[in-house]
């Protein structure tokens, strides 16, 4: 059955990975049309949506919003001090159900053939979503959950720039062996340089976008 939460849970999901990226239109009667629903649900999902922050008013209904720099880097340096202290209670906290299913999906990225830009993200999202499901601490799932989707603000993410996808990958296997070894400080420490590293990365991007680069 599709209501407004779901079809709010698909959108959301779209925009997280990048299938919505910034300047996108969603507009009730389409996506009514999409779902199959009338719009009302359609309607109630979209004002979540822009109680997120995700949408804006456009010319003609709503459009996925684009944060500035500014808000980016915000966004980062709180996901650095909050992905560390996830990967430390993932450590702590993990279960041996949560230690399979992190190694099985390092395994499957491992595994990936020069995936494009959209399998990246998508599946790097999957690997950092079940370190934080890890931690058994609802809260700052749904914290992480919430500064991962405003991180999608641009059509280039910063795993296609020169190595940093086997180098991400190299600094995913770390991660499991520290959350294996229930070693909460190796954990925070490769989470923390981890996101800051993603965060220099940004930070370059941004500035070769505003130079015209």
């Amino acid at each position: 059955m599709t209501d407004a939460r779901s079809v709010y849970q698909k959108l959301r999901d779209e925009i997280a990975a990048g299938a919505l990226p910034p300047g996108s239109p969603l507009r009730e009667i389409p996506l009514a049309e999409r779902f199959g629903v009338s719009r009302t649900p359609i309607r109630e999902a979209l004002r979540r949506l822009e109680q997120d922050r995700l949408l804006v008013p456009g010319d003609r209904g709503m459009v996925v919003r684009a944060i500035d720099p500014h808000e980016v880097v915000q966004v980062y340096d709180m996901r650095v001090l909050l992905e560390a202290e996830a990967a430390a209670q993932a450590a702590r906290d993990r279960r041996p159900a949560d230690l399979v299913r992190l190694e099985g999906l390092l395994a499957r990225d491992r595994g990936l053939t020069d995936p494009d830009d959209a399998t990246r993200i998508r599946t790097n999202l999957e690997f950092h979503a079940a370190l934080w499901q890890a931690t058994h601490n609802p809260v700052l799932v749904d914290l992480l959950e919430r500064l991962t989707v405003h991180l999608v603000h641009a059509p280039r993410s910063t795993l296609s720039v020169d190595d940093r996808w086997s180098h991400a990958l190299d600094e995913h296997a770390r991660l499991v062996d520290a959350v294996r070894d229930h070693d909460e400080a190796a954990a925070r420490a490769v989470a923390a340089e981890h996101m800051a590293t993603a965060r220099e990365i940004r930070l370059r991007l941004l500035r070769d976008a505003a130079a015209g680069g």
